[in-house]
């Protein structure tokens, strides 16, 4: 009786593609030879199921046909013979003259990309951790830039043995697993061969001899950490800086430092871009005669000449008073737009002055 590819994979027949690789790469994460826990056998199954189920034509033919073959895979026909054109019984082993020929390669670089990562030589040996953190700054540090000083806690290369982990930094001997080679060698599949990094010395070829006694062994301490970090001028609203190499230490390396920047809001000014943008009233009389007024900035406050018959919603750009460019001296503007304030409330003489001037303007203008 044939296998059954669906039900190795745990997919029904009418799976689709995406089903199928999920599937897969599941069943393959989880029986992969090079796990502790691994399968070779059943690794080798679910890999001729996908190899089948995966491919249009070859799928299309199992359904037809089925994995029943009493055959070579080069015989003709489908009575009997391989639809596929290769033999997945043996599927361990490729055949050459009568001889079957191993191959030597790195399994990680095959099933690097289904598993998200690398299973060669640094698979093992590993750089720290990366830290995240945020940190608040009012807009006008923003502007201009500014210094902070984290004090985080954090995993720190050992200084007494220079992150080995050995005492002094030199009690070391020849790796017994990989006999100083920093790899070891694997059968999987019955004849591919795969290297790794050295599970004992991390791909190092050595071991530690004798444990450093202040980080006993580890090679990173916990401290308490206070790092100045640069703000440069013109960040902006959830942008990060990257400081390389200060986060956690690891066994080869430092990871990097994530912080966060989270510009405060500030009253009366608002950025878009590199302009910052602010709204001023005006009384209608200085909209109808001109005259001076002051606007806050982000430098302080400056004085605005209004001209003479502005209206609502007149906008007048302040050059260079805006945010500073990112890796550039240069500044964006400062909109201030006007309104005119349209009083609610008027004084008995303020009423009979403005009604003259609306009779003079109306009759001037040939309004009424």
């Amino acid at each position: 009786m044939g296998k059954d590819y669906y039900k190795i994979l745990g997919v029904d027949k009418n799976a689709s593609e995406a089903d199928i690789k999920k599937a897969f790469r599941k069943l393959a994460h989880q029986y992969h030879p090079d796990k502790n826990n691994g399968n070779s056998e059943k690794f080798k199954e679910i890999n001729e199921a996908y190899q089948v189920l995966n491919n249009k034509d070859k799928r299309s033919q199992y359904d037809q046909f089925g994995s029943t073959f009493s055959g070579a895979g080069g015989q003709q026909g489908y009575a009997g013979g391989n639809p596929f054109g290769f033999d997945f019984s043996n599927f361990s082993g490729f055949s050459q003259a009568g001889q079957n020929v191993d191959f030597d390669f790195d399994l990680g670089d095959i099933f690097g990309n289904i598993f998200g990562g690398g299973g060669g030589r640094s698979s093992r040996s590993r750089r720290g951790a990366n830290i995240e953190v945020d940190i608040n700054v009012s807009l006008k540090e923003a502007v201009f830039g500014t210094k902070q000083t984290l004090s985080l806690r954090k995993q720190n290369q050992c200084r007494a043995c220079q992150g080995t982990g050995a005492k002094d930094g030199t009690s070391f001997t020849k790796c017994k697993t990989c006999d100083g080679s920093g790899v070891v060698t694997a059968t999987v599949l019955g004849h591919f061969r795969t290297q790794t990094a050295c599970p004992d010395c991390q791909g190092k070829g050595q071991t530690v001899k004798e444990k450093c006694q202040v980080c006993a062994g580890r090679g990173s301490i916990l401290e308490d950490t206070d790092l100045q970090v640069d703000i440069p001028a013109g960040i902006d609203d959830g942008q990060s800086i990257r400081l390389s190499g200060q986060g956690n230490a690891g066994a080869s390396g430092s990871g990097d430092l994530y912080v966060n920047v989270h510009v405060q809001a500030q009253a009366g000014l608002k950025r878009q871009g590199d302009n910052l943008f602010t709204d001023s009233e005006i009384p209608f009389t200085i909209a109808a005669l001109g005259g001076d007024i002051k606007v806050k900035t982000i430098d302080g406050e400056v004085k605005l000449k209004i001209p003479a018959g502005t209206p609502s919603g007149k906008k007048f750009i302040l050059k260079g008073q805006g945010v500073t460019r990112l890796r550039s001296h240069s500044r964006g503007d400062q909109i201030v737009i006007v309104t005119v304030a349209v009083p609610t409330k008027l004084t008995k003489k303020q009423k009979q002055l403005l009604e003259e001037l609306d009779k003079e303007f109306g009759h001037k203008k040939g309004w009424f």
